[in-house]
C-alpha cells in the first residue's frame, strides 16, 4: 500500500511540475506562450524602399506588400506620419536578378526562369534609439513560365511579397 501512494504522490508531482518545464520562456523544449513582438511598440512608419537596382518600381511594390503584411500579421499598426510612429522602418533592395532554371533542348528557349530579390532592412524604436533590425539582409525567389503565361514582372511581384514575408518575420522578438 505504500508503495502505490509513493507512485501516487511521485506520478502527481511530475504532472504538475510538466507545465513548468515545457513552455516557458528558457524551457526545455524552446517554445513560449510569450508575446512574439517588441511591446514597447505600437506604430511603425515605413519609409519607402530605396533601390540600387536598375529595374525599376520594384520599390512600391516592396513597400506596399510589406506594409499589408505589417497590418495583416502583427499587432502594430502603420502611420503615415513619422512624428506620430514609436518606430521606423527602413530598407533597400540591393539587386534584382533572374536565371534561366530549365531550357527547352529542342528550340533553345527558357522554359521556367528565376527572379531574385535581395533586400536590407532596419527597424529602429524612436523611443529609445534601439535599433531592432540593424541592416539584416533577406532573400526571396520566385519562378515564373513564360509557356504557361507568366513573365518577369509577374515573378518579381511574388518574389517582392515573399520578401516583405521575411521583413515581417524578423520584426519578431528572437525566443
Amino acid at each position: 500500500m505504500v508503495t502505490k501512494t509513493r507512485l501516487c504522490v511521485v506520478f502527481l508531482a511530475a504532472v504538475c511540475c510538466m507545465p513548468l518545464i515545457g513552455c516557458g520562456r528558457g524551457g526545455l523544449s524552446g517554445y513560449t506562450n510569450d508575446w512574439l513582438y517588441p511591446r514597447d511598440v505600437g506604430t511603425v512608419y515605413v519609409e519607402m524602399f530605396d533601390s540600387l537596382s536598375f529595374r525599376r518600381g520594384y520599390e512600391y511594390t516592396l513597400t506596399d506588400a510589406v506594409c499589408k503584411r505589417i497590418e495583416a500579421e502583427t499587432p502594430y499598426k502603420i502611420v503615415s506620419d513619422r512624428d506620430f510612429a514609436d518606430s521606423v522602418l527602413s530598407g533597400q533592395i540591393t539587386g534584382i536578378g533572374s536565371g534561366v532554371l530549365a531550357l527547352d533542348r529542342e528550340t533553345g528557349k527558357p522554359l521556367e526562369q528565376e527572379v531574385q530579390f535581395y533586400v536590407i532592412v532596419s527597424w529602429k524604436n524612436l523611443r529609445t534609439g534601439e535599433l531592432l533590425i540593424n541592416s539584416e539582409t533577406v532573400a526571396a525567389s520566385s519562378t515564373y513560365s513564360p509557356e504557361l503565361g507568366q513573365d518577369f514582372d509577374y515573378s518579381a511581384a511574388v518574389a517582392a511579397n515573399r520578401a516583405a514575408q521575411r521583413v515581417v518575420e524578423l520584426m519578431e522578438e528572437t525566443w
